[in-house]
């Protein structure tokens, strides 16, 4: 088969391209539009939010009984002109307590509903980022550490929580105290209520410049924390790298550095609001000093009685201490804006590889036909890698593609699976454009074996039950469990066609050799095993997906004699009567294919069966003759 007949121009239609796109750091959107848009996002929060508020306003208004019981007793009760009213007294004391104690009561059930629909809020911000992430395709989530990409949806979600369970609600009751008191001080002294408000005024003025030198130091903790953390994960995943290259000096180097990094953010954000907050209680307290000089000026003028005067320091309380947790309030609502901004920067992220969903085509199952037509591609900030390809890979037959590295065969694979969508051209399932079929059943129908599959902490039956993607093997037993996670109950359905596939695979010796069989632990990443080992999970999981494409990236790590025997005779198991496309890294395998696609430079320059390749005298006759010189 010649190359002409099967490499023809470039198709010319162009998709968007969305490769380039990476996670922000944080969201460019100010502090209200950033609480407007989280709460969008999460509208549980507000679940009940009147009912809570009108609860929040009395409790606060519970406070005010305090200042005029006071008053009243003094001036009606103790000291009125006839002598102390013993009874009197008693009755309002009462009367105050039980206002205080349903305030009480007001205040507890404000709490509660505020933990219930807040942490409802959160968890759905939590899923609604995570999915996201899994959203977004592999080279967007490169562009940011995997640690810190985690830390979106942990810690910095941690800091929304403080503000909105308790911050965002006490807000807005301390202004209403502050109002109220306002009010209330009016009635007793107006000149005394004007010294109040003149003494805060400049506090006042000077909070909101403060108040964004704060969030941008919180901002600025907030990415460092998520860099540390990026670190601090990279180097406990490759722990074995590093003790191999005796590298555990610079590494710690490098996480002293992040972590001091980290702490000095931190301090220069703490003492900044040390500032705020301070300033604020200075002013307080100052407030109440001015109080009880002019207030007992006026008194021994006759404008103030007694009870007036001590019911105006209650009162002045009641004013400053909201203005002093408002401070406070406002500094971790910056810290609760700059942990939502990173989260809305994840959310807003743009998924190159839209999934249709339920609108998507559902292609019929059968015999897998792909074609890639004028397909053009390049990684984000680089050169174009792919260009202009045009293949054909026939429906039961399996192919091998094979080239140096670098030339795009790899990348192939990565279309063909629709990890990444082309940057021009198309890639066609049956006649039908990947872009359109429901990703549901694409995974249904196509599967990528990589050359080492990621094992997840948990038995080898678990690991090889994720080929079924949780669907019914019979007998109504599912591969998930209701909290999520893969369980494989022994002589369960799913348990005796795991058996079975093994069986097939022709992997039950390897399975009767481990310590536990399928019962044994494979170790977080699959450690208890080795690498031709997880390869025979990969192939396993594969076989159990019962896909129509089975896509595979050869293994060039270096296994035992007894391992490899296996591999190649599960993948004979596993490839038998399905359509394959294997990128091959040993000619050994594009000896066996009925295809070989040559590809160069990202160019598909050859197509063709072995035989008539290796006698054509072009780039696969060069390359082939190099490796028969090798292997002998």
């Amino acid at each position: 088969m010649s190359t002409a007949a099967n490499v023809r121009p470039a198709h010319e239609e162009v998709v968007e391209d969305a490769t380039g796109a990476r996670i922000a750091s944080a969201s460019e959107l100010g502090v209200f539009a950033t609480l407007r848009r989280g709460v969008q996002m999460s509208p549980q929060i507000l679940d009940g939010i009147w009912v809570t508020l009108l609860l929040a306003v009395a409790a606060a208004l519970g406070r005010v009984v305090v200042p005029i019981a006071v008053q009243q007793t003094l001036d009606t009760g103790i000291l009125p002109e006839d002598g102390p009213d013993t009874g009197r007294v008693a009755l309002l004391v009462g009367v105050a307590a039980a206002v205080l104690v349903v305030a009480g009561l007001c205040s507890a059930f404000v709490n509660v509903r505020l933990f219930r629909s807040t942490e409802a809020g959160l968890a759905a911000l939590r899923v609604r980022a995570f999915r996201h992430v899994h959203d977004l395709s592999v080279l967007t989530q490169n562009t940011e550490r995997r640690g810190a990409l985690v830390s979106r949806v942990t810690s910095d979600v941690d800091t929304i929580s403080l503000f909105v369970q308790w911050g965002g609600i006490m807000l807005l009751v301390s202004i209403l105290q502050i109002g109220v008191a306002t009010v209330l001080m009016s009635v007793y002294s107006w000149q005394l209520t004007l010294v109040v408000w003149a003494c805060f005024i400049p506090l006042f003025l000077v909070l909101r410049p403060a108040q964004r030198r704060v969030n941008v130091a919180y901002t600025a903790v907030r990415a460092r924390v998520g860099a540390m953390l990026g670190a601090i994960s990279e180097s406990v995943v490759g722990a074995e790298t590093i003790r191999a290259y005796g590298a555990a000096g610079r590494t710690g180097r490098r996480i002293d550095a992040a972590v001091e990094s980290t702490r000095s953010a931190m301090v220069r954000a703490q003492k900044l609001v040390a500032l705020v907050f301070s300033s604020g209680v200075l002013v307080a307290n100052l407030v109440l000093s001015v109080v009880v000089v002019v207030g007992t000026m006026l008194g021994i003028g006759g404008g103030l009685s007694t009870g007036e005067l001590v019911a105006f320091l209650f009162l002045v309380q009641l004013f400053t201490g909201p203005v002093q947790m408002a401070t406070e309030i406002l500094n971790e609502l910056q810290n609760a804006v700059a942990g939502w901004r990173r989260v809305l920067a994840v959310v807003e992220t743009p998924v190159q590889v839209a999934d249709p969903g339920p609108g998507g085509v559902r292609t019929p199952r059968g015999p897998a036909h792909v074609r890639l037509e004028g397909v053009r591609f390049a990684y984000p900030g680089g050169p174009e890698v792919l260009h202009g390809v045009d293949l054909d890979f026939p429906e039961q037959t399996s192919v091998a593609v094979v080239g140096q590295t670098g030339s795009g065969k790899t990348t192939i694979a990565k279309l063909v699976t629709r990890l990444m969508d082309p940057t021009a051209g198309r890639v066609l399932l049956d006649g039908t454009d990947l872009r359109e079929i429901s990703g549901t059943n694409l995974r249904e129908r196509v599967v990528l074996v990589p050359q080492e599959g990621f094992l997840f902490d948990g038995t080898l039956a678990e690991n090889i039950a994720y080929g079924t993607r949780g669907t019914a093997l019979g007998g109504g037993d599912r591969a998930e469990s209701a909290d999520g996670a893969t369980t494989v109950t022994p002589g369960s359905a799913l348990d005796d066609r795991i058996v079975e596939a093994v069986a097939e695979l022709g992997l039950t010796d390897w399975v009767a050799d481990l310590p536990d069989g399928l019962r044994t632990d494979v170790g977080q990443r699959g450690e208890g095993l080795s690498a031709g080992e997880r390869q025979l999970v990969a192939i396993a999981r594969a076989y159990l997906a019962e896909a129509d494409l089975l896509v595979l990236d050869e293994a060039t790590s270096a296994v035992d004699p007894a391992t490899e025997v296996r591999i190649a005779r599960a993948l004979d198991s596993l490839t038998a009567g399905r359509s394959t496309i294997t990128i091959a890294h040993r000619l050994s395998t594009a000896e066996a294919a009925d295809l070989v696609v040559v590809v160069d430079q990202g160019e598909v320059v050859e197509v063709g069966p072995h035989v008539e390749l290796a006698r054509a005298g072009g780039v696969y006759a060069a390359m082939h003759a190099s490796w028969v010189a090798q292997t002998r």
